[in-house]
């Protein structure tokens, strides 16, 4: 770096870390083989901002490693881990940069605004056609262990209706103003996760075989249970159901169902009955209990969906690397006003985050992170906020400059207490 330090040349990207991870970071730096588990958050098109780190981190440094890694997202979160279990990473996650970027979902003459039901069945589509005979490779990826988490409604939220619903979100809302476990009661996380199959056991019809996997291969194991969670599970209600061909499209749909906006998924196969919701709603930023993976507990569903006992068993002692929007991890989307909640907790020791600087995304255009209020801003005018949304993610290459400039001579100083 020729007489500059690193710090110096850190302008967009920040890094934190809790205690944990910043004592593993001041012996030994970060090796890709520290990483034990990949949050992805909920955020919509703020998660764009991520797009050119997500490619550096999939397609060029984890291959320098080679243990299992745990992926965890919800809503767009969710769409981007998908994408990294996919064959040629680096390739995928530039299509889907791209069609996120270029979604229409313009307004037919004679209309205010599209109907949810009109937004569901366009961005379903959108997902059909992503995703469109790979489904397998996600499921059998040698390394990553996909978790997408969703929003099950009880009671009043258990079906979608005009007045249910809204009266159903209001008690929700109360609810976790007192207590953000007793927001279980209204929803529930619902976790879909990658089988763990025995390679010995008969493989099911109708999965594409993973790279390099010898023919004739029909798909995953008979009998698969599903892979442990990463993170502990006493904080709030959670149940866990094993991802499959058949429920793949429709999980990841309900992951990132935004209520009022899209309509809820129901009846998903292989998971309880019932309306299906973005994950953000219980999980917004994915501020989970990831100490509590590597300890060892007895308290498992493994298998039952019907059961709503959830727990991780990891035996892995490993870091979180949380590649983010911004420094604060907010528990759940209800929880973006009570900044009380903003705050790290223990369960964030282990992690180690990524998030541009506010000053640098002063200089994005708007000033601004892209968000879903440019769908409104910029109305019909596509290529406007086309234009808006490729310039902001144009400059995110130097977030990916300055974070492999880091790990190169990997400078404690320059990570900040998370």
């Amino acid at each position: 770096m020729t007489g500059l330090r690193i710090r110096d040349l850190m302008q967009a990207l920040q890094i934190y870390a809790g205690p944990v991870a910043r004592q593993a970071i001041a012996k030994n730096g970060l090796q890709p083989g520290d990483i034990s588990t990949i949050p992805a958050a909920a955020g919509g098109p703020k998660g764009l901002l991520l797009g050119a780190l997500d490619r550096f981190i999939f397609g060029d440094w984890l291959p320098r490693s080679t243990q299992p890694i745990d992926l965890v997202g919800a809503s767009i979160g969710a769409w981007r881990m998908s994408t990294a279990c996919l064959n040629q990473p680096v390739a995928a996650f530039a299509r889907l940069e791209h069609d996120y970027i270029h979604q229409d979902y313009a307004v037919p003459p004679g209309q205010k605004r599209l109907a949810a039901a009109q937004i569901s069945e366009l961005f379903g589509q959108n997902l059909q056609a992503f995703y469109a005979g790979r489904v397998g490779e996600i499921l059998s990826h040698p390394r990553f262990r996909l978790h997408i988490v969703t929003s099950r409604g009880r009671h009043l939220l258990n079906t979608e209706h005009g007045l249910r619903t809204p009266l159903g979100y209001f008690g929700a809302y109360l609810t976790n103003v007192v207590r953000r476990k007793s927001m279980g009661a209204w929803l529930e996380r619902v976790v879909f996760s990658s089988p763990v199959c025995d390679p010995q056991a008969p493989p099911l019809r109708g999965s594409l075989p993973p790279e390099g996997a010898d023919l004739p291969w029909g798909g995953p194991a008979a009998g698969c249970t599903c892979a442990p969670l990463p993170f502990g599970t006493q904080d709030y209600r959670t149940r866990q159901v094993t991802l499959s061909e058949r429920n793949f499209n429709p999980a990841l749909q309900a992951s990132c169902s935004i209520p009022f906006v899209l309509q809820a998924v129901h009846n998903i196969p292989g998971a309880p009955p019932g309306a299906y919701w973005d994950g953000g709603i219980t999980d917004y930023h994915l501020h989970l209990n990831y100490p509590a993976a590597v300890r060892k507990t007895t308290n498992s569903i493994a298998t039952d969906p019907m059961d709503s006992r959830a727990s991780g068993q990891n035996d892995q002692q490993g870091l979180v690397l949380y590649p983010h929007f911004q420094k604060a991890v907010v528990p759940g989307w209800l929880d973006k006003s009570l900044k009380w909640r903003h705050r790290a907790t223990h369960h964030l020791d282990t992690m180690v985050l990524l998030a541009p600087n506010p000053e640098w995304v002063k200089t994005l255009p708007n000033g601004k992170l892209p968000d879903r209020t440019d769908f409104t801003h910029y109305g019909n005018d596509l290529a406007g906020r086309v234009k808006a949304w490729n310039t902001a993610c144009s400059a995110t290459a130097q977030l990916v400059d300055e974070f492999a400039a880091w790990l190169e001579r990997p400078d404690p100083q320059q990570v900040q207490p998370l």
